[in-house]
């Protein structure tokens, strides 16, 4: 039953006249509520900002793919005789195969999310998706932080004995790409977490 407001106006003492004033019916609307252009506007805000976390996230891991590809071709291939070759230390070793790791990783999410993207369908489900994105990322920038770390102070001591050639010259710029693949899947990484704390359990 709709609340009106009376309006008692006495002009004569034997005559009383009762004017009926209803409330205004706009009072009541929220603008903000949901199904308004409120709601509305805050839908496609996140879906923007959804949107935009999955192209930053493709984006780095492919940024990720070419910098560890870089570094596997640069450490595959740096063999210049007697001692100046790669496999004879254990550290470019390790480097080496971290890169092949981190490329087919990388290799396979861009891939993952390329076809998503294009064809509008997941893949594989989204919450174990997100779980495996986290981990993923975490792991292989670890690995890659790993490799970095062991491979500088050997590449150290060959310069402190030798003259810079194109055998320390490469592993350096191996180290570095390497490197740089590091921090491409560790940003990765801080946005799949995100995702994943944000992703409804219910």
């Amino acid at each position: 039953m709709e609340d009106h407001k009376e309006k008692v106006t006495v002009s004569d003492p034997t005559q009383m006249k009762i004017d009926v004033l209803p409330e205004p019916f706009e009072q009541n609307v929220d603008v903000h509520a949901p199904g308004t252009s409120g709601g509305a506007t805050g839908f496609l805000r996140q879906w923007k900002k959804k949107d935009m976390l999955i192209r930053g996230s493709l984006g780095l891991r492919g940024i990720a793919l070419f910098f560890s590809l870089i570094s596997f071709m640069l450490m595959a291939s740096n063999k210049h005789g007697d001692w100046k070759e790669f496999d004879k230390y254990q550290e470019y070793r390790y480097l080496l195969a971290v890169a092949i790791l981190s490329s087919l990783y990388s290799g396979v999410q861009v891939f993952r999310q390329v076809r998503e993207l294009s064809t509008g369908k997941n893949t594989i489900q989204q919450r174990t998706a997100g779980l495996i994105d986290f981990v993923g990322d975490q792991v292989v920038a670890y690995l890659l932080l790993s490799s970095t770390s062991s491979a500088i102070p050997i590449t150290d001591r060959i310069r402190e004995s030798a003259d810079n050639n194109m055998f320390t010259d490469s592993s350096a710029a191996a180290i570095a790409f390497s490197f740089f693949a590091f921090c491409c899947l560790a940003l990765s990484a801080v946005i799949s977490g995100y995702k994943l704390s944000t992703q409804t359990y219910i």
